[in-house]
């Protein structure tokens, strides 16, 4: 049974900080790809960053709606657990915060971008609550 575990959420004050921890209780063979989503109540969920590693090549990808503002990286040398680090929070950027990955890395950061895009990933968190007040 795989397990994601998300951590980090809480109430912050516009123009704080917070950061999000997510790992998975997965050992993938090679890379993986990671991606984090948030949906506030009455709307759509919302895709907001990935996180891609496939041998040495890595990479991040961010919705228009927090580039500059969030930074997702990877956590330690664990594999299949990254981190959100949210600056300059917004009042916009309350909702449940999810993260979700699959089992085995993507070959190609592209198809992390699909799974991201379309949210097929295998494997969801519960989520973690951030408002933003």
């Amino acid at each position: 049974h795989v397990q994601l575990v998300e951590s980090g959420g809480g109430l912050v004050q516009p123009g704080g900080s917070l950061r999000l921890s997510c790992a998975a209780s997965l050992n993938p063979t090679s890379g993986y790809c990671m991606g984090w989503f948030r949906q506030a109540p009455g709307k759509e969920r919302e895709a907001v960053a990935h996180f891609y590693t496939q041998g040495r090549s890595v990479s991040q990808y961010y919705a228009d709606s927090v580039r500059g503002r969030f930074i997702i990286a990877a956590q330690g040398n664990a594999k299949n657990s990254v981190y959100l680090q949210m600056d300059n929070l917004r009042s916009e950027d309350s909702g449940t915060y999810y993260c979700a990955t699959n089992t085995e890395g993507p070959k190609y950061a592209y198809n992390c971008h699909e799974y991201f895009t379309t949210g097929a990933f295998e494997h969801w968190g519960r989520g973690t609550q951030v408002t933003v007040s």
